[in-house]
């Protein structure tokens, strides 16, 4: 017993050894960077290149935005301008860089209750789903998706606070259980299309509105301000947005595709 014990703590010393010599940064994202597969492909190649492990702390981009305002994110990679724009104001960066886009799309059941299917205008749709009261699941988890999703109800004249509960449904999650939710509940969701293309259990849900240029969803990334947090690790950390937006990150990010179908699109400006 006393030499299994021992054991035990060695390995947890050695653990905690390599643990504390491992040289990494702490990345506050959005879900869809981390249910996309992108991180995974993205990562262990900059990790490769730099020797700079990526510690993934995925959230909706409001939390992930959180995080990194209480110091506990090296760098912020989220999706929702306007709050990464406040981020700024705040002090919370000193700079804010475009790294890629792709879009937003309204999937939902393939008998369309609400009759949208083919459609190209979201706000219309929107209020197709409303007049019809067919099931719409949202991710309530105030995430890039959730933002703009409700700036759409909004600009559609629709009154969300007034449905909640009916056949609008808040489940406070990510864009992969929103998705299997809907899945399971023959319901319309907003998605981003980087998830969508990497989801598996689609059951009966297939695209039904696409190609608006107000679902264009941009991501932006930013190193958390040293100056608010002195425990910012600003040269890796730097070093990780620098590479994502060099040539070679974009190049990077441009190669990662799910059957042939590229789910990211580079347009960093550069430095």
């Amino acid at each position: 017993m006393r030499r299994t014990l021992l054991a035990l703590l060695c390995a947890a010393g050695i653990s905690t050894a390599a643990w504390a010599q491992e040289r990494f940064i702490t990345v506050a994202s959005t879900t869809s960077t981390e249910q996309s597969g992108l991180f995974g492909y993205l990562l262990p190649i900059f990790t490769k290149k730099s020797g700079i492990n990526v510690h993934v702390v995925a959230l909706g981009t409001g939390q992930a935005l959180d995080v990194g305002r209480r110091g506990d994110a090296d760098v912020e990679f989220v999706h929702d301008r306007a709050a990464e724009e406040k981020f700024l104001s705040e002090g919370w960066a000193t700079k804010r860089h475009d790294v890629m886009y792709n879009d937003f799309i309204i999937v939902g059941p393939k008998l369309d209750p609400a009759k949208i299917a083919g459609g190209k205008d979201v706000l219309e749709a929107l209020r197709k789903i409303a007049a019809a009261k067919a099931p719409f699941i949202s991710r309530g988890d105030r995430s890039g998706t959730n933002a703009a999703e409700l700036r759409y109800w909004k600009d559609a004249g629709v009154d969300i606070n007034a449905v909640k509960g009916q056949w609008y449904r808040e489940i406070g999650q990510g864009m992969g259980p929103a998705l299997n939710m809907s899945a399971a509940a023959d319901a319309y969701t907003l998605s981003d299309r980087g998830t969508w293309l990497s989801f598996k259990n689609r059951g009966n849900l297939v695209i039904v509105v696409e190609g608006d240029k107000r679902l264009f969803n941009q991501y932006g990334v930013m190193l958390v301000n040293p100056a608010k947090h002195p425990n910012v690790k600003v040269a890796d950390g730097q070093a990780f947005v620098d590479w994502l937006i060099s040539p070679d990150g974009q190049t990077t990010i441009a190669g990662y595709k799910i059957g042939g179908q590229q789910l990211f699109f580079p347009n960093a400006s550069g430095k």
